[in-house]
């Protein structure tokens, strides 16, 4: 018989999130979504809220909280280039003092943490793919290390009260990811090409279209996020959770006008400062460690899957979460 767990889910109405705190649901534990809704949207957990072992509470994990919780999964953060740059500081904030509150929770609770740490830790890489053991390139001063370092810095608070303090910690590094309740405007590549080419927009690449990226289907990223968070207290990561399929920018951009039917033509613009110019995850470990965890949606079908829920979602009641997009 399962033990029912009281589990706190925070940045639990984002796109991971909220799927993360659907699927605690179903399996019958206590779950509380915290959230300050900068990025998110509470109707990715609008059909949650009727449910007896489901709440939500607004709340800004830089600020102090006290709950009583038996695990902790540790999403709140923006995650777009766009949305972390628009407020950089307040980005470091929270993945810094948010860190330091959910470790003080769990430590007085003794329950178990995950941090939602990202392969952006990897800066722009110069090995490739990029193993755990890769200490990563990332340029301190540039526009994007409120994010890279500040999900750095919470590694190594994570790992610090794991030494000193006893808590039970899981880290792991989110590869790109994506599929249905992903924002239409959150500024990532799959949802900004989608969004073109379904209004008939022209589709925005950045550089020559060349630059790499990996990308695993959001119920195959839950499905090893919730088996490290229940595996054994021996394996504690970083690991790495991606897919290794490696695809090129422009080679999803026509994927998606293929997909959707579109007649929208690709334009470039110059490439943002610090862009990776390749990203792949090394899914070793996660292999040894996470009961044989693969990917096993294909790019094709889960495009399809995402295109067909942005098909039936009414644009217009999404808004930009900053100007930046």
């Amino acid at each position: 018989m399962s033990v029912t767990k009281r589990i706190l889910v925070t940045g639990g109405a984002g796109f991971l999130g909220s799927h993360l705190c659907e699927r605690l649901v179903e399996q019958g534990h206590d779950v509380i979504c915290l959230d300050n809704l900068f990025t998110s949207q509470k109707s990715n957990v609008e059909h949650l809220l009727g449910k007896k072992n489901f709440e939500f509470i607004r709340h800004d994990v830089t600020e102090p909280i006290f709950l009583e919780v038996d695990e902790v999964y540790n999403f709140a953060c923006p995650a777009a280039p766009g949305h972390y740059q628009y407020n950089p500081i307040k980005t470091m904030k929270t993945s810094v003092l948010g860190a330091i509150n959910m470790l003080g929770m769990a430590k007085r609770c003794r329950a178990k943490i995950l941090q939602a740490s990202t392969s952006e830790v990897y800066g722009d890489p110069e090995v490739h793919p990029q193993p755990e053991s890769y200490r990563g390139a990332v340029n301190t001063l540039g526009p994007r290390a409120c994010y890279d370092e500040g999900k750095r810095a919470a590694e190594t608070l994570f790992m610090d009260y794991h030494r000193m303090n006893k808590v039970n910690i899981r880290m792991v590094r989110i590869f790109n990811t994506y599929g249905p309740r992903m924002h239409p405007y959150d500024g990532r590549v799959v949802s900004n090409f989608i969004r073109q080419a379904l209004n008939g927009e022209a589709i925005t690449l950045y550089g020559d279209g060349s630059q790499t990226r990996s990308f695993c289907y959001r119920d195959d990223l839950c499905e090893a996020i919730i088996r490290m968070m229940n595996g054994p207290d021996t394996f504690v990561g970083p690991v790495n959770i991606g897919n290794p399929g490696e695809f090129t920018i422009k080679q999803l951009a026509e994927l998606v006008v293929k997909l959707t039917g579109s007649k929208s033509q690709l334009v470039f613009k110059p490439l943002p400062a610090d862009d990776p110019l390749q990203r792949q995850p090394d899914i070793t470990l996660a292999r040894k460690h996470l009961n044989g965890w693969e990917p096993k949606v294909p790019l094709e079908e889960g495009l399809k899957k995402t295109i067909e829920w942005f098909r039936g979602i009414d644009m217009t009641k999404f808004r930009a979460p900053t100007p930046n997009y």
